[in-house]
């Protein structure tokens, strides 16, 4: 049986998004739904369509890669329930299907692998448009101390299943930038890559774990995954959340900002809940990790291929610094001159 979700190349691509569209419009016949309209949205670990329907209720419909058992994602859907019982936390919450399952399987194309699919509430909100303030950055800070705080508490049932992004994940998602680095790394740039990924993996190595600093993580709660709603912070796509250490989910968030903003989540992170007196280091090494990880997933993409290019003059930059143990977070770096390098 072939995957389900396939598309390194363009064709691949076009064919999947087909596929889906028809899972998903085969999905809706299993909820209690009066839906008229389905939108795409995206395409990455998921895929995803908002659905809206003759009622003032919208929805979220995922189709699930093939990575995620379905035990894993019923867990997601746990921790998001869990999540919606805290003061100040407000998050997507899965609905049933008429059969009264979390999680959907559905026929697809003969010979693919039928995938699963969940159907969320619709978390009403926008995400920032233009240059985002001091106040609005302090606030996702603040909300995500509050999610690593209210995580510490979790009584996590015994079949409670999710990713675990440490050493043996990175490992892993490199094998797919090894194939795929020369799209837009050069020879002598990606000798360098290995130096940052030797790096990493000693350092984590020696880290320790412990309630404080390690717990269920949201894992990418980037921009992108915020919306906000009077002037309110509310996280969404939990599709990565497992388990992880905090300073890794906050290098997530920290990857989309300037150096200015990024102090500024810190404090509104620290309003709510302290980091440690030496937490940069670790923190520095982490911002690289999910930088990296980030490649690795957009790296078989070819229409990723370009913003991939564009972006390493700054990315090359952050490594050299990471290798010298030069201090970045907070100081903008100069950009790598490519034309030099590839003399």
């Amino acid at each position: 049986m072939k995957d389900f979700f396939r598309y390194d190349t363009m064709e691949e691509r076009e064919s999947l998004l087909a596929r889906a569209r028809n899972v998903a419009l085969n999905a809706l016949q299993q909820y209690d739904l009066a839906w008229e309209r389905i939108q795409f949205i995206h395409v990455s670990d998921t895929i995803t369509y908002k659905v809206e329907t003759s009622t003032p209720d919208t929805y979220l419909l995922r189709i699930h890669s093939d990575r995620w058992s379905k035990e894993e994602i019923q867990s997601e859907l746990i921790f998001l329930q869990s999540l919606n019982t805290v003061d100040d936390i407000h998050v997507p919450a899965g609905i049933v299907s008429l059969t009264g399952a979390h999680v959907v399987e559905v026929d697809t194309i003969e010979g693919y692998r039928r995938p699963y699919v969940t159907v969320m509430k619709w978390v009403e909100g926008e995400h920032v448009k233009g240059e985002m303030t001091g106040a609005i950055v302090s606030r996702m800070g603040a909300m995500m101390g509050r999610l690593h705080e209210a995580v510490s508490g979790f009584n996590l049932p015994r079949n409670f299943v999710r990713p675990i992004w440490g050493a043996d994940s990175f490992r892993t998602e490199l094998a797919k930038l090894e194939r795929y680095y020369t799209r837009f790394l050069s020879d002598q740039a990606w000798t360098e890559y290995q130096h940052a990924i030797e790096k990493i993996l000693s350092r984590l190595v020696g880290m320790e774990k412990n309630e404080q600093n390690y717990g269920i993580i949201h894992a990418d709660l980037h921009a992108g995954n915020i919306v906000f709603k009077d002037d309110l912070p509310y996280p969404i796509d939990f599709g990565r959340c497992g388990f992880g250490y905090f300073l890794y989910d906050l290098a997530g968030s920290l990857i989309g900002l300037y150096p200015r903003e990024r102090m500024t989540f810190i404090q509104g992170y620290e309003n709510v809940r302290k980091l440690g007196t030496d937490y940069l280091r670790d923190l520095e090494c982490f911002f690289i990790m999910f930088m990296i990880e980030n490649y690795c997933h957009h790296a078989s993409n070819p229409e990723e291929t370009s913003n991939l290019v564009d972006e390493q003059p700054y990315a090359q930059a952050l490594i050299r610094e990471f290798l010298k143990g030069n201090p970045f977070l907070f100081i903008p770096i100069e950009p790598v001159d490519m034309d030099k390098v590839q003399q």
